[in-house]
C-alpha cells in the first residue's frame, strides 16, 4: 500500500498537482483568517477598478479644416441693403470657378469651427440629417456625447421628419394655378409644426377666412396635417366648394438661394445649437418667411380669426404695441404678414435670422426679429428700406395678451354690456381680424353672451 502510493507521487505531474492544491487550501485557510472589513475593502477596490475601466471615455478632437465661405457679409446687418446672392456650398469639382466669382471687391464671411463648439446631431430630428454630410462617424461617438443626444429627444419629437411627397413645388404650384370654377384670388399660408392636434380652434380661423374670402386658396404646410387625418379634416370645406390643401414642407427646396440655406444646412450637421425654445416653433418662424419669399401672399398664424376681406392688403405688417409717450409703435408682430414675392424686407428678415438666430430666448427669432430689422430699417436714411406699411395694432393685434380674457366673458352687468357692444364696433370697424394668443387662452370656455360667442356664432362657414 506504501510502496504504490510512493510510485504514483514520484510521477512529476502528481507531485505538481499535489503542490497545487495544497496552496489552495493554504490560501483559502488564511482568507478565513481575515477580517470581514478587509475582506470587503478588497471588494471595493476591485468594484472602483473595474468601473473605472469600464466607463472612461476618449473624446476625439475634430481635424482643422480650411475655413469655408459664408453666404453673408460680416459686416452688414439685416437692415442693410441686400447683396448680390452667392450660392452657399461649392464642390471641389468647380471651386476653381467659384473663386474667380468672388473678387476682393465682394465681402465674404468665414466661419472656422471651434474644437469644443457644441454639436446636436440629433436622431429624434430625422427632417433635419444629412446622411450624405454627416460630421462625425457615429462609431466615434463617446459615450457622454451619445447621452447629451438622448436628453434632447423629447424637446424634438414634434419636429416634421425629412420623409416627405416628392415635388413640393409641384403640388404647391398647381394647387396655386386654380382652375375656371375654382381661382385663387387669393393665396394664403398656415403652418403647423407640432405635436397638438389641430383642433376646433384652428378651424375655426380656416373657417373665419373662408366666410371673408370664398374664393382664396389655403395651403397649410403640416407635416402631420399631410395625411389621411388631414384629408378628412379639410374634406368637409372641400366639399362646401372651398380650396384648401395640406402640405409637408421641403426645406432645401423653400431655402434654397436665401440666407437661410446655408443656417439650415449648418443645422443638419449639427453645428446650431437648437436651444431650449422647441425647434418646431423656430422653423414655423423661418418657414412662413420663405413661403411668402417664395410665392408671395397672406399669412396667418392659427390662432388669427378673420373679421374682413384682407385682399386688398398688400406689403404689410401690423405693430402689437404702442409707445404711450412717443404714440410710436414699439413692437411688432409677425403673426400676419402680406407680402409680394421677392420682396426686400422678407430677405432681411430671413437674412437677420441666419445671422442672429438663437434657440434659447422667446421671440427672440419671430416678433423680436421683425420689429429689429424694420426699426433698423426705418432708421438707416439712406436705405429707407422698400414699399411696406406698418399698421396700428387695432388691424390685427386690438386685444393685447394680457387682456384676452375678456373676449371669452359674458357681460355680468350693464357696464359690461356696454364694454362689449363698444368692442364688437370697434372690432368690426376697425379690425381685419384678432389675434386669440392661444398660449394664452386656448383652455378658456366660450361663456355665451360673450365676444367670442358672437364671432363664433356669426363666421362660421358651416
Amino acid at each position: 500500500m506504501f510502496d504504490c502510493e510512493s510510485s504514483k507521487l514520484s510521477n512529476p505531474l502528481h507531485v505538481l498537482i499535489h503542490h497545487i492544491q495544497e496552496l489552495k487550501r493554504q490560501i483559502l485557510s488564511l482568507l478565513l483568517c481575515l477580517p470581514t472589513s478587509l475582506l470587503a475593502l478588497l471588494l471595493l477596490l476591485l468594484l472602483a477598478y473595474n468601473g473605472f475601466y469600464t466607463f472612461c471615455f476618449h473624446l476625439p478632437f475634430l481635424p482643422d479644416s480650411p475655413p469655408e465661405g459664408a453666404i453673408f457679409p460680416p459686416e452688414k446687418l439685416a437692415g442693410d441693403p441686400v447683396p448680390k446672392w452667392v450660392p452657399p456650398h461649392f464642390s471641389s469639382s468647380s471651386s476653381s470657378t467659384s473663386s474667380s466669382k468672388l473678387s476682393s471687391s465682394s465681402p465674404v464671411m468665414y466661419v472656422v469651427k471651434e474644437e469644443n463648439a457644441p454639436m446636436f446631431l440629433n436622431p429624434h430630428l430625422s427632417a433635419l440629417q444629412n446622411q450624405r454630410n454627416p460630421t462625425v462617424p457615429m462609431s466615434t461617438f463617446s459615450t457622454h456625447r451619445r447621452r447629451r443626444l438622448r436628453k434632447h429627444k423629447r424637446k424634438l419629437k414634434s419636429v416634421p421628419s425629412e420623409s416627405k411627397p416628392p415635388l413640393f413645388s409641384t403640388r404647391i404650384r398647381s394647387f396655386f394655378a386654380g382652375n375656371s370654377t375654382s381661382p385663387c384670388n387669393v393665396r394664403v399660408f398656415m403652418t403647423w409644426i407640432s405635436s397638438k392636434s389641430f383642433g376646433s380652434r384652428e378651424l375655426l380661423s380656416v373657417e373665419s377666412l373662408f366666410k371673408s374670402h370664398p374664393n382664396a386658396c389655403l395651403a397649410i404646410v403640416s407635416k402631420s396635417l399631410d395625411s389621411d387625418k388631414g384629408i378628412r379634416m379639410l374634406r368637409p370645406l372641400q366639399d362646401l366648394g372651398f380650396r384648401a390643401i395640406a402640405i409637408s414642407p421641403d426645406f432645401e427646396y423653400l431655402f434654397k438661394d436665401t440666407p437661410a440655406e446655408s443656417w439650415y444646412f449648418e443645422l443638419r450637421k449639427g453645428n446650431v445649437n437648437p436651444g431650449g425654445v422647441p425647434l418646431g416653433q423656430n422653423l414655423s418662424n423661418l418657414l412662413r418667411l420663405a413661403l411668402l419669399y417664395k410665392f408671395g401672399g397672406i399669412y396667418l398664424d392659427t390662432d388669427f380669426v378673420v373679421l374682413k376681406s384682407l385682399s386688398k392688403l398688400r406689403n404689410v405688417i401690423g405693430a402689437q404695441t404702442i409707445d404711450p409717450r412717443t404714440k410710436k409703435w414699439s413692437r411688432l408682430n409677425n403673426a400676419v404678414l402680406v407680402f409680394d414675392k421677392n420682396h426686400t424686407l422678407l430677405f432681411k428678415f430671413i437674412q437677420e435670422f441666419a445671422l442672429t438666430f438663437d434657440g434659447n430666448k422667446w421671440g427672440h427669432n419671430g416678433p423680436y426679429l421683425v420689429s429689429r430689422v424694420v426699426s433698423r430699417v426705418i432708421g438707416n436714411q439712406q436705405n429707407p428700406g422698400s414699399n411696406f406699411t406698418v399698421l396700428t395694432p387695432s388691424a390685427f393685434y386690438p386685444v393685447n395678451w394680457s387682456r384676452i380674457r375678456s373676449l371669452f366673458r359674458a357681460p355680468t352687468d350693464e357696464v359690461h354690456s356696454k364694454w362689449r357692444l363698444e368692442k364688437l364696433r370697434n372690432l368690426c370697424t376697425q379690425s381685419f381680424g384678432v389675434h386669440l394668443w392661444n398660449s394664452q387662452s386656448r383652455r378658456l370656455k366660450v361663456e355665451k353672451g360673450s365676444i367670442m360667442d358672437h364671432i363664433m356664432s356669426n363666421f362660421r362657414c358651416f
